[in-house]
C-alpha cells in the first residue's frame, strides 16, 4: 500500500533534534505561566502583556517609514471593564428612568383583532394619536367604575371621538392582581364595546404608563363578520 505524501514538502526543522543532540546543545526549558482560575479582565491582560514585553527593544524606524509603521499606543478605553457601560446604563435607569421602555415590562397590555397590523399598536402606544377625551377611575369601587366607564364610552362614541384615555391605575394597593385594570380590558374585549374598539395599548409614561390604557375607536361598530 502506497504511503500518502505529506501536503507540506518543505520541512527545514525535521532534523533539528538530531543536530542538537549531536552537538550536545541543551535549550533552556520554557515554562508557560499558570493561568488563574477565573477569566482575566482586559486591564489584567494588558498588565500581563506589558510585563512579558518589558525587555523587548523596538526596531529602529526609518524616517521614510509609512504612516502604518507607527508605534501602537493603547487607548485607555480598550482596557476598560466590558461590563462598565452596562452598569452605567443600569445606574441611569434607576436614578433617572433613562432607557425605561413600557413595552418591555410585564404590566404592558395591548389588544385588538388578530388581523390588526403590529405597526398600529406601536403607533398607538407611541402617542401618534391625539387623546380627545379621558376618564379617571381612581378611587372607585368596581360597580362605580363600570357605570362611569359605560357612560364615558356612550358619550365619546356619540360625539365622534376616536382616541381616548382610560386611567385605571396599576392596582399596586390591591392584595392580588389589579382589579379595575383587568376589568377595563375585559370591558374593551367583551360585550357591547368590543364592536367599537379598533385597538388598545398601555399609555406612554407621560400619559400614565401601565396605569392607563389608550383606546382607538371606530366611526361605526364592527359588523361581526370578521373576527
Amino acid at each position: 500500500m502506497a504511503h500518502r505524501r505529506l501536503s507540506i514538502g518543505n520541512r527545514p526543522f525535521a532534523s533539528l533534534g538530531d543536530l542538537l543532540a549531536r552537538n550536545k546543545i541543551h535549550l533552556p526549558e520554557v515554562r508557560l505561566p499558570e493561568l488563574p482560575a477565573r477569566p482575566l479582565t482586559p486591564t489584567e491582560e494588558y498588565r500581563l502583556f506589558k510585563n512579558a514585553m518589558a525587555d523587548v527593544v523596538p526596531l529602529a524606524v526609518r524616517k521614510e517609514a509609512g504612516p502604518f509603521q507607527r508605534r501602537y499606543s493603547p487607548d485607555p478605553q480598550d482596557c476598560e471593564d466590558p461590563d462598565a457601560e452596562a452598569l452605567r446604563k443600569l445606574r441611569r435607569l434607576v436614578e433617572t428612568g433613562e432607557g425605561f421602555v413600557v413595552r418591555h415590562t410585564a404590566e404592558y397590555v395591548e389588544g385588538g383583532p388578530e388581523w390588526m397590523p403590529p405597526e398600529l399598536f406601536r403607533r398607538l402606544h407611541g402617542g401618534h394619536f391625539s387623546i380627545e377625551a379621558h376618564l379617571d377611575l381612581h378611587g372607585l369601587n368596581l360597580a362605580a367604575a363600570r357605570d362611569d366607564f359605560n357612560a364615558f364610552m356612550r358619550r365619546v362614541i356619540a360625539s365622534g371621538k376616536r382616541a381616548v384615555l382610560v386611567v385605571h391605575g396599576r392596582g399596586r394597593c390591591s392584595p392580588g392582581p389589579p382589579v379595575i385594570k383587568r376589568q377595563v380590558i375585559n370591558w374593551l374585549t367583551r360585550g357591547t364595546w368590543k364592536r367599537w374598539v379598533i385597538a388598545f395599548t398601555s399609555a406612554r409614561p407621560c400619559d400614565g404608563g401601565t396605569g392607563a390604557t389608550v383606546v382607538l375607536l371606530r366611526c361605526r361598530p364592527r359588523s361581526g363578520r370578521r373576527s
